[in-house]
Order: C-alpha cells, then structure tokens, then sequence
C-alpha cells in the first residue's frame, strides 16, 4: 500500500475538479450543504451506509481524507443545515474534493438503479399519475423524507411537496453525476450553487 499525502491524486478525476479560487467561507456552507443533501438522496434510493462510504473512498485511495465512520460522520456534520449535536468539522475544500469522487463513485456503482427511477419518474409524470404511488419511488420518497425530517434542523418545518420536489430534482441529479464525467458534473455545480 502505498502512502499517501494530505493532498491526494487518486487518479486524474482529481484533476477535473478546478478551482479558480478557494471558496469563502459562506460558499463553503452551500457546498457542504449540497454534498450531504446528495448523498442523502444516495443513501435513501440504494440503501447505502457509511460502510459503503468507507468502501469508496478505499477504493478510490482517498482514505487519509475519510478515514473511519466518526471521520464520515464529521464531515457530514459540517452541512450547517443539519442538526447539531456537536463535532462539527470545518469542511475544506480537499475533503469536499474526495466527497464529490466518493459520490459520483457510489452513483455510477449504483447507476442502473437511478436510471430504473429516473424513467419511473418521467412515466408517472407523463401519465399525471403521483409519482409515490410506484413502490421504488414511494419508497425513496418516504426514507428521503424521514432522513431529512430526522437530520436536519428545519426538517419538520418543510412542506412535504418541498420536500417531494427536492428529492425528486437529487434523483435527477443523480443520474447525471452516476454519468462517466460525474464528478465534474457535480464539483461545477456546487461551485456554481455556492457562488
């Protein structure tokens, strides 16, 4: 195994995620915010965990950046949208980096999924049926929903037709970052949501 520095070069994805200049520390906050709420969406679609985490970030040489669970945990904590029960971690931008590779890594493991509800999607839209009645979609409404509810501050504030929205607008996203060129994709996005 070989060792690695504080700035990892796992392969040349690490490259195509360009920063002009380092965030401020707001901008920071809406990138922290948008990594946890996908891979929120992530977890609620396929059943992921922290070990499914721990497991990507090995395989994409990204273990001196996310080294166990309550590592895991510390970065998920900095979203300041959630809720609060202390650890929280200032998130900087490399391990935003490794979160994004870890991400999109997980997404294309788990693409053929998000692209079976993605088109579950499209056709209950199409058909003006409500998109909760297919069961993979009711179901991944309904954990998204509770996670959400359960994790972050505003969680029982949230109108579930905002809710509904949000979710249904990841899933979509999703797909696009499980494409071979996600994690582009998604470091461009954050970058151009934080700004």
């Amino acid at each position: 195994m070989r060792s690695i520095a504080k700035t990892p070069t796992p392969d040349s994805s690490w490259e195509d995620l360009p920063l002009g200049q380092a965030p401020e520390s707001m901008q920071l906050d809406n990138i922290k915010a948008q990594l946890d709420l996908v891979l929120l969406s992530l977890e609620a679609l396929a059943g992921i965990g922290s070990e499914a985490m721990l497991k990507a970030a090995v395989d994409l040489n990204l273990e001196s950046m996310v080294t166990d669970r309550v590592g895991l945990w510390r970065l998920r904590q900095s979203n300041p949208l959630r809720k609060s029960s202390g650890g929280r971690k200032k998130l900087d931008v490399e391990e935003a980096r490794a979160l994004v590779l870890i991400i999109c890594h997980l997404a294309k493991q788990h693409q053929e999924l998000i692209r079976r509800a993605v088109a579950l999607l499209e056709q209950m839209t199409e058909l003006n049926n409500e998109p909760h009645r297919a069961a993979l979609l009711g179901d991944y409404l309904d954990t998204f929903s509770n996670t959400y509810q359960e994790r972050m501050e505003q969680g029982e504030k949230v109108l579930s037709a905002e809710l509904t929205q949000l979710a249904f607008k990841l899933l979509i996203d999703l797909l696009f970052y499980s494409s071979p060129n996600g994690h582009r994709r998604l470091w461009l996005a954050l970058l151009d949501r934080a700004s």
